[in-house]
């Protein structure tokens, strides 16, 4: 059964163009091509990438982050509470206003006081700043050795200048060593940010990042299978150019480099909206949809690589909307002041800190005539603008 459905699915009339065959892309003649079951080496090294990043993150990551003064928040901890951690964990982190009132009333405590209890019990589970800043520096690490080496590997490819070019002879297009270990290193980090996912920090855009991760798998096992190497090498190069600006955003964002992170900003939302939004529809998709089928009709494998491009472009129109809200808060408030993507993700102070449960005694400055108090809105918002945190929008 299993021998029947691989025939059937690996059938020539839904992955190549008509009047070909999987004979011709046999190794033959000194030539190799690309062959499905090279893909499988994907998997041993993207468990060798995790274990490279925890290494990477642990040794390099956290030391920079203490030597370039990132600090965690000091967060107070919660008073052990058998019914409201239960409803936390069963019911939701975020209790409805009569179910709060409910809870109030079984604990023996006020509103404000079970609603405090959610609000520190919510911000156990947020990753610290200096988790966010080795998966950054991590990624950042991979992104700029990717793009480069990819550079390295296309600049003198007639097709990188011309896209035109991917069709040429196709589907008879011999597989380079250094494209295939390039195409091997993309996949193979992007299977291993699957993996690591669940311990990754969360972020609001979540559904679309999964999203984002299988689409990209699946077109770089796709366009190998299918020889499609030259279109899918621009379109890792593309997405390349502009990831590690991201990351490094978030670097000195994370470090309070206010001046670096606002310049990195600009340049990676130029740097995003034209590869994206310019280059991606313009040559990507173009070439892909009318220059791809210049010379033979069209096939499944055209209609399925198209429907997976056009999901990523939907995807850069999503991103590119969050983008453009931050260069509005930008342009409003003259400086950057939160995570490139900060509007995507959960920060400490996302719901508001705590406020004392009983009072604190207060310090001269609070009595002497104009000063500001020590316990207002603004000045706990300024406290968390000092810890490396901003309240959310």
């Amino acid at each position: 059964m299993w021998s029947s459905l691989n025939e059937w699915l690996w059938q020539e009339r839904f992955w190549l163009p008509p009047n070909n065959s999987w004979a011709v892309l046999e190794d033959r003649d000194g030539l190799v091509y690309a062959h499905p079951q090279d893909m499988l080496m994907a998997l041993p090294l993207a468990l060798a990438l995790v274990a490279v990043r925890f290494t990477f993150e642990r040794f390099i990551g956290l030391p920079l982050s203490r030597w370039l003064g990132v600090r965690n928040q000091t967060r107070r901890p919660v008073k052990p509470n058998a019914t409201l951690e239960k409803h936390f964990l069963m019911e939701g982190q975020r209790p409805t206003e009569p179910q709060m009132s409910l809870l109030a009333t079984q604990c023996g405590l006020t509103l404000q006081q079970t609603q405090h209890w959610f609000r520190r019990r919510r911000n156990q589970d947020r990753p610290c700043l200096t988790k966010k800043f080795c998966e950054a520096s991590w990624r950042f690490a991979f992104y700029l050795c990717s793009f480069i080496g990819g550079i390295s590997v296309l600049y003198h490819e007639s097709w990188l200048w011309t896209p035109v070019m991917c069709w040429d002879s196709y589907p008879q297009q011999p597989l380079k060593p250094a494209l295939y270990h390039w195409y091997l290193l993309e996949l193979s980090f992007y299977v291993s940010l699957l993996i690591t996912l669940p311990f990754d920090t969360k972020r609001k855009d979540f559904k679309e990042q999964v999203a984002h991760h299988f689409v990209t798998i699946t077109l770089i096992v796709f366009s190998y299978s299918t020889n499609l190497l030259r279109i899918g090498s621009l379109v890792l190069l593309l997405h390349d150019s502009s990831d590690y600006l991201l990351e490094a955003c978030k670097l000195f964002n994370y470090t309070h480099w206010r001046r670096v992170c606002d310049a990195l900003f600009i340049i990676f939302s130029l740097v995003f909206f034209y590869t994206r939004l310019v280059l991606f529809p313009t040559q990507i998709l173009y070439t892909t949809y009318y220059e791809s089928i210049a010379n033979s009709g069209p096939f499944f494998g055209y209609y399925f690589f198209n429907v997976l491009l056009m999901t990523l472009q939907l995807l850069h129109v999503f991103w590119s909307c969050l983008i453009l809200r931050m260069i509005y808060s930008f342009l409003k408030k003259g400086q950057m002041e939160k995570d490139v993507r900060s509007d995507v993700e959960e920060s400490d102070s996302s719901d508001g800190e705590a406020a004392p449960e009983y009072p604190q005694p207060k310090n001269r400055a609070a009595h002497r005539p104009g000063a500001a108090p020590t316990d207002g809105p603004r000045s706990r918002a300024a406290r968390r603008m000092a810890n490396g945190h901003t309240p959310a929008t």
